[in-house]
């Protein structure tokens, strides 16, 4: 890779277009999956047969368990972008926090709140 210490201001808000895009997104799908689960507790299984709301309940609580398992890893997702952004304002974005160099573009693109390399993130494996 190049000498080059940071990514470029013009570079930097490439990237911040890129992970607001991501963040937007990200918040519509959280929020939707939190409105989800809000509307879940008014399904009521009371005009159901027993031996099938028994089933129906369990169903219902293994897919509420998932969507909220979905919830957290999306509400970690934002987090991750919310830091990207947060290292665009330092200046520091894109740089790779055990070798410091610079994370390349195409992985940047892909992974917007990358902090490693593949290489450095293979190498802690």
């Amino acid at each position: 890779m190049s000498d080059k210490k940071r990514y470029s201001d013009e570079e930097l808000e490439e990237f911040r277009a890129i992970i607001n895009e991501k963040l937007a997104l990200a918040r519509r799908d959280y929020n939707a999956m939190m409105s989800q689960l809000a509307h879940k507790e008014g399904n009521s299984t009371e005009d159901t047969a027993s031996t099938y709301r028994s089933l129906e309940e369990g169903n219902m609580l293994q897919s509420r368990e998932e969507l909220i398992q979905l919830a957290a890893r999306q509400q970690k997702f934002i987090s991750g972008l919310e830091a990207a952004l947060v290292r665009i304002e330092n200046k520091t974005y894109g740089i790779d926090r055990i070798t410091g160099e610079l994370i390349p573009k195409e992985r940047l693109r892909a992974v917007p709140h990358a902090t490693l390399s593949v290489a450095s993130k293979n190498a802690r494996r």
